[in-house]
């Protein structure tokens, strides 16, 4: 089983949002500190951004595209994760 760290933090709050972060998290079914940390996880995650189909690369940025060679077919078949990543 892997142990997962954890920081102790206080933060101060007023009552009345206490008492909105309590019913929301009774609603989710989750401590108060599990619903804490999973807002602010969510709050503070990167999104992945989306391209449109009209999206226009950097010519820059085109030009190096070149000096990563395409992955063969030998290197998929080795690296399930390169595979997947390359499947989406």
């Amino acid at each position: 089983m892997e142990t997962v760290t954890r920081i102790q933090t206080v933060i101060r709050l007023q009552p009345e949002v206490m008492e909105r972060v309590k019913y929301r998290a009774k609603g989710k079914k989750m401590s108060v500190n599990a619903y804490v940390e999973s807002v602010l996880d969510a709050a503070t995650r990167a999104p992945i951004p989306k391209l449109t189909k009209d999206f226009k690369i950097d010519p820059l940025i085109e030009k190096l595209s070149g000096i990563i060679p395409a992955p063969t077919k030998e290197m998929l078949e080795s690296d399930d994760r390169l595979a997947y990543i390359l499947s989406k």
